[in-house]
Formats: C-alpha cells, structure tokens, sequence
C-alpha cells in the first residue's frame, strides 16, 4: 500500500535506558516517531497522515519564509511558487512533498537522498542527503548538500522536529533557549527587526514554563559551547529533552499548538534548528553560496537526559 509519506524506515538499537526506535519518512525526510523505552520524544503522527504542521521535515534549501516567494540576484529577480497562500510566502524550501530514495540502511540507521532540479525561482541544482542514525543518548542527523550545476547556488538548512516527553504534560515541561536576540516579524511573520532578549518577554535562557507562552518566533545570537548550541525542554521529575546542533545553526525557531492531532488539546512545541532566518535570500543573513562542485556538511540531533530503564 502507498502511504501518504511513502517508505516507512524503522530504526531500532538498544541503549542503557532501555530500547531506543525512530521512524523516519520516505516523503519530507520526516521524523516520525522517536521514542526511549516506550516514551515518546517527539509527538508521533499516523503512517497515513501528512506530516501536521511541518512535523519533523527537512528544510533544505532554506528554511521559514521568502516574502512574496520573490528574491533578487545580481539583478535578476526570482519567482518562487507561493506554498503558503494564507500569507503570500514561499516556505520551508522545496522538498517537503518530494519522496528521497534510499542510499543505505542499517538496523539503526538510513540515508536518504533527494535532488532538488533547476525550476521555477530556483535555478540550480543540488544533490541532498540527510543520514538519520540511533546513537546511545538520542538521535544523530546529518544533512548534506552538494552543487551539481555550473554556477554558485545560495542554500540554508534546516529542520522541524516536535518534542514532548510522553506521560508528562507538555505545558507543565520547562523550555529554555539559549539564544540573545529576538527577531520581530509583521502580520505576515516576516522580520522587521532584531532586539535583545535582556529584561524582555523572549528571554528564555533561565527556562520558562510551556504552558505560559504561545509562540511562533524566531531567535538568533545562540550561543554555542565547544563548537554545538543547544535547547531543552525538562519535566519536572528532571528528565529533559534536547534538541542540540553544531554552531552553523546560528538561529532557532520556536512554534507551539494545541492542534496536534493526537495530543489531546495539549500544547505541542517545536524546536527548529535553522542556518539562516526567513528572509535569507533577501537578507543574505546565514546565507550559503555553495560553489560548482562544492559539498556542505551539517549536523544536528536529539539528545535524552534523566531516562533509565524499567525494570
């Protein structure tokens, strides 16, 4: 039977908290289920479903949004497919409906390759991987990006994951982001500015409760420890869940809902690893130009704190 997010790669390994399993889509590249010891790290969706609200897709070759799907090169102006009509944007690149192929697979991994061909607004092309692996405190994601055609191609990366840890309430779990600036957006969630977060509502660094806050904000100066950056989220009983990335992810975008399907009117909340803000074709601001020939590697993941094994 084909499903709405085509293959369904099952990844299995075991760990000292107990038995770790992942389910990453054909379609999107998608994280659909993660989970340690029967407790689920990301809100899972069905097999026959889309991915609800971007759920755990890839955002390659950029991430957010391009105002009227319209930016402009050495002159020359590019016209993106409007893909969010609501607001008149072009969002979260071009493969979020494309099905990647399989390049290679283990019982607790898989890679999976995509090619994103010359078309309307983007007139490059690109060959992207991403390789999804279980590794003993979580999940380990690599993306990467190679230019295949003749001229220098502009790329940014990101990714959409849901976190949760199930049993607890997601409203009552602890977020902080360790971020120093807030970016402003207008009506149609664009940036209009950036501002500090020191002595403002967008300061999480100290942590804030879910439940108290709505969002769908983007954060940038996160400051990075040894080369990684990393976000949390920590229930009361202290396990956490975190979403960690090298330094290149310069900026975060966090959304929360209380229309996940499944969550039961419970806040669901995604932590969105992101190269570059929206805008980044416009702005150049975490912009890549990849040259004729050139790779680009990347790595983010999921990483589990506080969980054992039950007896």
């Amino acid at each position: 039977m084909t499903l709405p997010t085509g293959e369904q790669y099952v990844l299995e390994t075991s760990t000292s908290s107990g038995e770790l399993r992942a389910t990453i889509t054909g379609v999107a590249a998608s994280l659909r289920t993660l989970s340690i010891d029967g407790v689920d790290l990301v809100p899972p969706y069905g097999e026959d479903q889309t991915p609800p609200s971007a759920a755990g897709i890839v955002l390659v070759p950029w991430p957010n949004r391009i105002r009227d799907g319209k930016w402009t090169h050495d002159g020359v102006e590019h016209r993106l497919a409007i893909t969010e009509p609501k607001l008149d944007n072009a969002i979260h690149g071009l493969l979020r409906y494309t099905e990647y192929r399989e390049v290679a697979r283990e019982r607790d991994s898989v890679t999976l390759g995509a090619t994103i061909y010359p078309q309307l607004g983007y007139p490059f092309l690109l060959e992207t991987g991403v390789h999804y692996e279980l590794v003993a405190d979580g999940l380990k994601v690599t993306h990467y990006i190679e230019n295949l055609g003749g001229e220098p191609a502009p790329v940014a990366v990101g990714t959409h994951p849901f976190l949760k840890i199930s049993g607890v309430p997601t409203e009552d779990l602890v977020l902080r982001l360790d971020a120093g600036s807030h970016i402003e957006v207008d009506e149609r969630l664009l940036p209009t500015g950036e501002v500090p977060v020191d002595g403002t509502e967008w300061d999480f660094r100290e942590g804030r409760r879910v439940g108290d806050v709505s969002l769908d904000d983007a954060f940038g100066e996160v400051a990075a420890v040894d080369g990684f950056v990393e976000h949390t989220l920590t229930a009361p009983d202290g396990r956490q869940v975190a979403v960690w990335a090298e330094e290149e992810f310069d900026y975060v975008q966090v959304f929360t809902t209380r229309e996940f399907p499944g969550e039961g009117g419970d806040v669901a909340i995604a932590i969105e690893p992101m190269t570059a803000p929206a805008e980044a074709f416009n702005s150049g601001r975490g912009l890549r130009w990849l040259d004729p020939g050139e790779q680009l590697r990347l790595t983010w993941g999921i990483r589990f704190r506080g969980f054992t094994a039950a007896e």
